[in-house]
């Protein structure tokens, strides 16, 4: 770029296209340099647009950093809850097809840029600035779960599972598939497709010997019909 240029005059961008190239850049240097390392300046250079122009889309590093956990969460979820349609609500093979449905859980949800930027602006920030997550924890996990457990209470009804709380099947079913990717997770590293199956395979093996089935079980059905 040439001296005395301003970034925002070449190429042009419309208005969301400048928006959009913020809370991108913003995602990587807040992801790259941690909350307090990150600053306006270094995100502009990255996004390519003025100090200024940040400041009339975001006003200040906190707004900033709320929009990209809000835009995160969004694009995440629009994954999450497209692959949640894909539940296998009337199994052939439960175990087998629980385990499928997991995978692309893992792949489309956790392992996927988005799904690695937000878990590693939680991990780096949560304890520090948890204000910075609480409409993270509400329009996130909070919604993942009570679609993940109407789903659960689908199959519970249909007497493939044996369920007394729905919502804490969700919980446990999440946290359970994708465990063993946690270690890697917390490396930097990314799992591979053997890695994601296997931790699939695992976690739904020990979430049917918990919640499988059992004749002699008593469903509550105040919880179940709550969800169905």
């Amino acid at each position: 770029m040439k001296p005395g240029v301003s970034p925002d005059t070449f190429p042009p961008r419309s208005h969301e296209a400048k928006r959009i190239s913020v809370v991108d850049a913003a995602a990587s240097v807040f992801c790259r340099e941690g909350y307090a390392g990150a600053n306006i300046d270094l995100i502009a250079a990255e996004a390519g647009v003025s100090r200024q122009t940040v400041y009339n889309h975001h006003g200040d590093k906190e707004k900033l950093f709320m929009a990209v956990v809000r835009d995160l969460t969004e694009r995440c979820n629009a994954g999450i809850f497209a692959t949640i349609a894909t539940f296998p609500d009337q199994p052939a093979d439960l175990e087998s097809d629980l385990v499928a449905f997991a995978v692309r859980m893992n792949r489309n949800c956790i392992c996927n840029r988005d799904g690695r930027f937000l878990r590693k602006l939680i991990q780096a920030e949560g304890e520090r600035y948890p204000e910075l997550f609480a409409e993270w924890r509400e329009q996130g996990p909070g919604r993942t779960w009570s679609a993940l457990a109407a789903r659960f209470a689908r199959l519970a009804y249909a007497g493939h599972l044996s369920i007394d709380d729905p919502d804490v099947a969700a919980r446990q079913f999440l946290a359970l598939v994708n465990a063993e990717l946690q270690i890697t997770f917390m490396l930097g590293g990314m799992p591979t497709e053997e890695e994601v199956l296997r931790s699939a395979t695992n976690g739904v093996r020990t979430f049917l010997r918990a919640f499988g089935s059992r004749k002699a079980a008593s469903v509550k059905p105040a919880a179940l019909a709550a969800h169905a």
